[in-house]
């Protein structure tokens, strides 16, 4: 009887061992991607032909991978204006555009009097994205001068 109870613990003890080293594993498991969102200043809701309207904005990311890259694009389904970086860069509806730093402007300018809307998409390159939606309505009012 003992010599079977020994048998039976000796293949327990083989079996577990086998399970333990199948289950390990000798690969690092680093976490690439993290979430993020990009906060903004209040912007202006009312525009007139010709102004521009200041989109202050910063990137916050949950955790930090050296090798992320964030792109940004924009779409303008109602009305009609022009988007520009704060480097210069005027953006081309739907085009992708590489964000080289976490804190930037956006210049909108106005080029009609009807409501205008316009979507930005910032997206990292695990394809995570954030949405911002900004609305205008046409400022018709007149300025008083003196």
């Amino acid at each position: 009887m003992k010599k079977i109870l020994g048998n039976i613990f000796i293949a327990c003890y083989i079996i577990a061992v086998l399970f333990l080293v199948t289950a390990c594993s000798d690969q690092l498991d680093i976490q690439q991607s993290y979430d993020f969102t990009v906060e903004t200043m209040p912007v202006q809701s009312k525009i007139k032909v010709g102004e521009t309207a200041e989109i202050r904005c910063e990137l916050k990311r949950e955790s930090r991978f050296e090798d992320a890259t964030y792109t940004i694009r924009y779409f303008q389904p109602d009305g009609t204006g022009k988007l520009v970086m704060d480097n210069g860069t005027v953006f081309l509806p739907n085009d992708r555009y590489l964000l080289t730093k976490e804190t930037f402007r956006l210049y909108y300018t106005s080029s009609s009097t009807d409501q205008q809307k316009i979507d930005i998409y910032v997206e990292d390159n695990f394809r995570k994205m954030y949405q911002l939606t900004f609305s205008f309505n046409n400022d018709s009012s007149e300025e008083i001068t003196k």
